[in-house]
């Protein structure tokens, strides 16, 4: 197959994902209309971009793995793309880390407006670690794939710290 060819598949995979996650958006839209979505229209749009992002992250995986699939004999991108990734987790564990120290200090402190942030960072952990999953399976030779394996945990394990948090903080407004 001709490098135009491969290029050509991977982007009419990504336009299809684009496609799918906008039509889901756009029904679910339809089917929560009312004038709840009116009154808090900013909230539903949040709830709707992470709707897409979510939606648009599984229906990519296809696509990503064929254009990694194509990427397979460049062991410079390998070794680039896990360092990258490492990296990149880095940021979640760092932002895990800022949110939980969070949970016990005072609004005024430094730990809590560093948490604004890191909400953010947290909240695309799992594309992330999907991502990087789908990367490692990818994978051509055994360090890069260890690498992005190790990232793809350290993002799902900083979800699922901030998760843990997000938990305690409300077993704490129970009690």
């Amino acid at each position: 197959m001709r490098a135009l060819a491969k290029i050509g598949l991977v982007c009419a995979g990504y336009v299809g994902a684009l496609v799918v996650a906008t039509a889901v958006v756009a029904v679910y839209i339809g089917a929560t209309s009312g004038a709840d979505r009116q009154t808090y229209a900013a909230m539903f749009d949040f709830g709707d971009s992470i709707l897409f992002l979510a939606v648009f992250a599984v229906a990519a995986v296809a696509p990503t793995g064929i254009a990694l699939y194509f990427l397979r004999p460049y062991h410079v991108f390998w070794v680039a793309l896990a360092v990258a990734a490492l990296a990149v987790a880095g940021t979640a564990a760092a932002a895990s880390f800022f949110y939980l120290a969070a949970q016990g200090a005072g609004p005024g402190s430094i730990a809590h407006a560093w948490s604004a942030a890191a909400v953010l960072r947290i909240l695309i952990a799992p594309v992330l670690a999907l991502a990087f999953l789908v990367s490692a399976v990818m994978a051509p030779s055994r360090w890069p794939r260890f690498a992005l394996l190790a990232a793809a945990v350290i993002e799902a394990a900083a979800f699922a710290c901030a998760a843990f948090g997000v938990l305690l903080g409300l077993a704490r407004l129970r009690a």
